[in-house]
């Protein structure tokens, strides 16, 4: 026996791997006949439990109720964000900082850093922390679904209204249409009770429920009623075999709730990015401190150079570029109607190499529609043509006769792999647009007639577009009332010929028969049901012809061409009742049937479809053309999921498919059924993951999780697209989740990292062009970024080796990195593609990753060195004015003690020598006498040229901003569109004009007033970049294999 109450994951459940084990608790009560049921729970069918006995087992087994996972406190998840990844290595360079400073407390430029790097680190944390607490509430959306109250039989009194949580096993519940299903019910008794799956198993159409075993699997038998799931009508008695976490329901909740998600690419690429600048940074940082000891400096002195090294390699405004540029992506993907709830997974979705695709309410509309009319005519020969979406134009289908031309019928041929030229068959509908014969036969007319009569759906709203209006019947009258509401008025031929007696559909005799009083006073009699129900009733055709077997026949085969379609087929007939045997007034009794069942018209059939959306069949080949496979994964039956995959293009038309039955190892398309998925080998597995066309049909929540994992376990990226409670485990396990904003379930919406607001799946392709775009603006911010590193490390270098004066203080660089380098490295989110990125496969993970060596050899030594040399350029050229001429710098070696007081001891007796030539230039040559410099006047000149060396590392990294637009084009090949990155590149010369210029600022900063001539010296090192840049990706487009392209394309 099953135990109601709540399962627990023990630590050995955490460990077993999902692709080995789907479902931890399967059902099998479904198999007992009633006297068994009773039996094994310990009940009665008329008397129910008893109170007591009631209470004992609640006592013992629980609510009925699923239970909440264990939570996270929100300090801990405060700390992940404020501990973890890059803000670890920013910590690291903050208390680095504070170190310096407790060893050397004039040294307060390192203080302000460590506070800034402190700053950075909890502002960044918190906003990740706010983002993230508003995503994960996945079990919330579950227990809306639970019902919150039942109808039992306790103490042998029916109709106990009691809350759901307190029923227990074995509790005898009634069921009725409007209500939720209050447990797991097995079905003991039954009227007509439907039930709405499709959130649970992807059915399009509300379940009949009845009383026996009608399927080995517990998901296809119609003796279960499943936990949370709605009655849409009938009534049924039955037994609770299944409380809380053990239903259905409850089993994929946990699924959802306790599976792990996988680590973002962005995570991935950013923790490799800490490794190796953390390897960089703390490389120089040792390897200095051993030059700086060698040369007989303080050990003191060497570790405050090592971690002046190490912090300079900090990239300080990275952390902030990343969150702010993925949040800018983010917004863009809303305005395109993909909200994103995690925003690391944006570039993961770039990186996506599988979509795995819902088929109800995703690659479909979610709403059963006409697709096929079959009907005879006097030549028997078919016509075919569209007319309007009755939406449209026009809130109802007039007798206008207004049809489009017949020229687009080729149309209708290419998407649907029947054969439409056969007789009797005609195509009616595709997509969200109707199409009919061009002419206005007795038969079609009628078929219209009885769709629209034997028929008890209406519209709740009748306005909008036709196929979008709401009503209040099943799916199959909902499609039926829309199908004969576009081509006739249906209120007004119901109110003519108004409804007299009704034999309701039920799963035994498998029709529906209505009676109308017409305007003659005559009574019709119009049924519609399963095909060979109502094929077998018939006896003539509505034009008096005998139906005989060779039109029987023929109307079969094109049945069974329907169903093999996927296709749902119904069959209408006729019969005009004698007013001698019928007069007005006459009683029909339905349970005695005092009227006629047998020898009618047959009419014809109606093939109804959840019809694909018109924008995915686009998306699809959008995909594969992205190199992103495609695949259908729905809990749907076989030849319906294989009918829509090829529709939308998932499968080819002229693809040789295969099955696991008969496998063919030449077929490129696989058709994969749940129960099999159960029992697939590891060789299976490769085999049907390697077709290019993939589709899994009649699969089970657990299922689809574990086709996830498999995917993944073989390196591919996926992505999980989905709308129902069903989906929900598999939203979870998938590197990128994507639930369906309008139709999808709160619980998928919960357990997705993104939401399409607009049910649209081509968003999907929109989402994925973003995401491969953030990557490639993404490595162009952190080229731009790091190249600053080298005019910001080479003053400690120069500083500690050849003891040449500090050309940039700490403060300095900070100035820079949350500066200046600040918008611009934003501003690269807003950068467009140079090249169409959809058109190229999805990037090689290994090999292609955020940070290369190739991307750290053209920031480090290629634009980073052009950048030093300039800085040093300027820096050198301003001391010069001031009389210290390079040489002198060089060869005095006093630098280190340069920016100290004359009353220090190391500088008592020191003379700083430089050249007086009363401003005339030309030094002693030109009559200038070599002097010793005081305190004031040296401090004055560091200033000054550790200004011009902060301006020509700018102007450096506008040249930068400037070529890095592109990772492969010219620029003349690419736009200047991005005002975010032109404003960028003048807010750079800006900050820098304030901040050397005003007054007090420029005091804070070290910085000092310079002549504009000086602004020059980095000119020419501007075109030497721009110039170097555009030949070495001339060559690189030239010569794609060479060795400039293997070491510098990034």
């Amino acid at each position: 026996m099953v135990s109601c109450g709540k399962k627990k994951p023990t630590a050995e459940d955490g460990e077993k791997d999902l692709t080995k084990k789907t479902a931890a608790n399967p059902i099998f009560e479904h198999a007992w006949p009633t006297p068994q049921a009773e039996k094994e729970l310990s009940t009665s069918v008329t008397t129910g439990l008893t109170t007591a006995e009631a209470e004992q087992r609640l006592a013992r087994d629980g609510p009925n109720a699923l239970t909440p996972p264990p939570t996270t406190p929100w300090w801990v998840n405060l700390g992940k964000h404020l501990l973890g990844g890059f803000a670890l290595l920013l910590w690291a360079g903050g208390i680095l900082c504070f170190i310096v400073y407790a060893i050397d407390q004039t040294r307060l430029p390192e203080f302000y850093l460590g506070v800034v790097l402190v700053v950075v680190v909890v502002v960044t944390g918190l906003f990740g922390y706010w983002q993230d607490s508003k995503a994960d509430a996945v079990l919330a959306g579950f227990l809306k679904l639970t019902p919150q109250q039942a109808i039992v039989v306790r103490d042998g009194n029916e109709g106990v209204e009691m809350d759901a949580t307190k029923l227990v096993k074995g509790d005898v519940v009634i069921m009725s249409g409007g209500q939720k299903v209050p447990a797991d019910v097995l079905v003991i008794e039954c009227q007509g009770l439907k039930v709405d799956n499709s959130s649970l198993t992807g059915e399009s159409l509300p379940q009949k429920r009845g009383v026996g075993q009608s399927d080995e699997l517990p998901h296809e038998t119609h003796n279960i009623a499943f936990f949370g799931t709605q009655c849409t009508e009938g009534l049924a008695k039955g037994i609770v075999i299944r409380c809380g976490d053990d239903t259905f329901m409850g089993q994929i909740a946990t699924a959802a709730v306790e599976g792990e998600k996988p680590q973002t690419q962005m995570q991935i690429e950013l923790n490799r990015f800490i490794l190796i600048i953390t390897a960089i940074a703390v490389v120089l940082g040792l390897v200095f401190f051993g030059i700086a000891f060698a040369l007989g400096y303080d050990w003191v002195v060497a570790v405050i150079f090592m971690i002046g090294i190490i912090v300079a390699n900090v990239p300080e405004g990275l952390l902030v570029t990343v969150t702010v540029a993925l949040t800018i992506t983010a917004k863009n993907m809303a305005a395109k109607n993909v909200l994103v709830k995690n925003v690391e997974t944006i570039e993961t979705l770039g990186a996506v190499t599988v979509i795995c695709s819902d088929k109800t309410g995703t690659l479909t509309q979610n709403r059963m529609t006409v697709r096929h009319a079959i009907y005879s005519q006097e030549t028997f020969t078919a016509k075919i043509s569209k007319m309007d979406h009755p939406g449209d134009a026009t809130p109802e289908r007039r007798d206008s006769g207004n049809h489009l031309s017949a020229g687009e019928d080729g149309v209708i041929k290419k998407m649907s792999s029947l054969d439409l030229s056969r007789p009797a068959l005609h195509a009616v509908h595709y997509g969200t647009k109707f199409r009919s014969p061009t002419d206005t036969s007795l038969e079609f007319g009628l078929l219209l007639r009885c769709a629209g009569l034997c028929n008890h759906a209406k519209f709740t709203d009748k306005k909008g577009p036709l196929l979008q209006r709401p009503t209040n019947g099943d799916a199959s009258e909902s499609a039926l009332l829309k199908f004969a509401t576009s081509h006739m008025g249906v209120d007004s031929a119901r109110k003519g010929n108004p409804e007299i007696a009704c034999v309701p559909f039920n799963s035994t005799q498998k029709f529906m028969a209505t009676i109308h009083e017409q305007a003659t006073g005559r009574y019709l009699l119009l049924m519609k049901g399963a095909p060979e129900k109502i094929i077998g009733r018939c006896s003539r055709l509505v034009n008096g012809t005998p139906f005989d077997e060779d039109q029987k026949r023929e109307f079969a085969n094109a049945q069974m061409e329907l169903a093999a379609n996927g296709e749902r087929v119904l069959a209408f007939a006729q019969l005009e009742l004698s007013s001698k045997d019928f007069p007005k007034g006459f009683k029909f009794d339905v349970e005695e049937k005092n009227f006629p069942l047998e020898g009618l018209q047959f009419i014809g059939m109606l093939s109804l479809e959840d019809p694909p959306r018109e924008e995915v069949p686009k998306a699809v080949q959008e995909c594969q053309n992205a190199g992103i496979k495609v695949v259908m994964v729905t809990g749907d039956h076989p030849l319906t999921a294989k009918s829509i995959a090829q529709q939308v293009g998932i499968i080819d038309f002229e693809a040789v498919v295969t099955n696991l039955a008969e496998p063919n190892p030449d077929a490129t398309a696989v058709v994969v059924t749940g129960p099999e998925v159960d029992e697939l080998t590891d060789e299976q597995w490769d085999f049907i993951l390697s077709r290019k066309q993939i589709v899994f049909a009649r699969t089970l929540p657990q299922q689809k999780q574990r086709i996830v994992a498999e995917f993944q376990n073989r390196d591919h990226v996926v992505a999980v697209t989905g709308d129902g409670v069903n989906d929900s485990p598999a939203l979870k396990k998938a590197d990128v989740g994507i639930a369906m904003g309008v139709t999808g379930s709160e619980v998928a919406k919960d357990a997705a990292d993104m939401i399409l607001m607009d049910d649209n799946f081509a968003s999907i392709v929109k989402g994925v062009e973003e995401g491969r775009l953030i990557f490639d603006n993404l490595k162009k911010s952190i080229v731009y970024t790091l190249e600053s590193n080298i005019p910001e490390i080479l003053p400690f270098l120069a500083n500690i080796t050849i003891r040449i004066p500090l050309a940039l203080t700490t403060i300095m660089i900070l100035g820079i990195d949350l500066g200046t380098d600040m918008l611009p490295a934003i501003a690269f989110a807003y950068e467009r593609p140079e090249l169409n990125i959809m058109k190229r496969k999805p990037r090689d993970r290994v090999r292609d990753r955020l940070v290369t060596l190739q991307l750290i050899g053209v920031s480090y030594l290629q634009i980073g060195m052009i950048q030093g040399f300039s800085a040093y350029t300027a820096f050198f050229w301003v001391l010069n004015d001031f009389g210290f001429t390079t040489n002198n710098l060089l060869t005095q070696q006093q630098g280190v003690t340069w920016d100290r007081s004359d009353t220090d001891s190391e500088n008592i007796g020191t003379c700083y020598r430089f050249v007086d030539d009363g401003g005339a230039g030309g030094g002693v040559n030109a009559g200038g006498i070599e002097r010793c410099a005081g305190f004031g006047y040296r401090n004055l000149a560091l200033r000054t040229a550790q200004s011009a060396h902060f301006v020509a590392t700018v102007v450096g990294q506008i040249a930068g901003g400037i070529i890095h637009k592109t990772r492969f084009l010219s620029q003349l090949q690419h736009n200047w569109e991005n005002m975010v990155l032109n404003f960028g590149f003048f807010e750079e010369v800006a900050l820098c004009c304030l901040l050397v210029y005003t007054p007090g600022l420029n005091s804070v900063f070290g910085f000092e007033p310079m002549a504009a001539e000086f602004w020059w010296c980095g000119w020419p090192y501007f075109f030497l970049t721009i110039v170097y840049d555009e030949w070495r990706k001339w060559w690189c487009r030239k010569f794609p294999k060479s060795l400039v392209y293997k070491l510098t394309f990034f």
